[in-house]
């Protein structure tokens, strides 16, 4: 494809990245089953996140580009951010088995993502091991997902 027709798409590499993001995460909604019912909830999210976090690594040149792409972008002016964020939460709400979403499950979720994204930068830069990668991630999921107490 000839770079000219490829900018008359996307204007940017900005936008080149961002849309790939999106479509990145598009596809692993597709790839996602359902969460069985005796996993609980935190670890099915744990286990999505994980395989996003795989399939990201595999390029990892590609991994850089298409975060540091979403991290700099203006929602403003490209459009794929609505994609990769309402994606990511719509990914996460259906391995987290949450049918009717509140605000609070909303701003969980987006914690968690924000959170997953530094993670990630950390290990693409390799200033984390893929075991602490891990376990942090496992953490945050527990932390941020885990059941709330009954009111009582």
């Amino acid at each position: 494809m000839a770079i000219a027709t490829l900018y008359r798409y996307f204007p940017s590499k900005t936008h080149l990245f961002t849309a790939l993001m999106a479509d990145q995460i598009e596809g692993l909604a597709a790839r996602v089953p359902d969460r069985a019912p005796d996993t609980p909830p935190e670890d099915a999210v744990f286990e999505t996140r994980g395989s996003a976090t795989r399939n990201l690594l595999r390029r990892p040149a590609l991994a850089t580009a298409m975060i540091q792409s979403a991290n700099a972008a203006r929602a403003s002016t490209v459009p794929d951010l609505a994609r990769i964020d309402s994606g990511f939460i719509d990914v996460l709400l259906r391995a987290w088995g949450v049918e009717e979403p509140t605000d609070h499950h909303i701003t969980r979720l987006r914690l968690l993502i924000l959170l997953w994204y530094g993670v990630l930068r950390s290990r693409l830069n390799e200033r984390i091991t893929p075991q602490d990668a891990n376990a942090d991630l496992r953490m945050a999921c527990h932390l941020l997902l885990a059941p709330e107490p009954a009111a009582g």
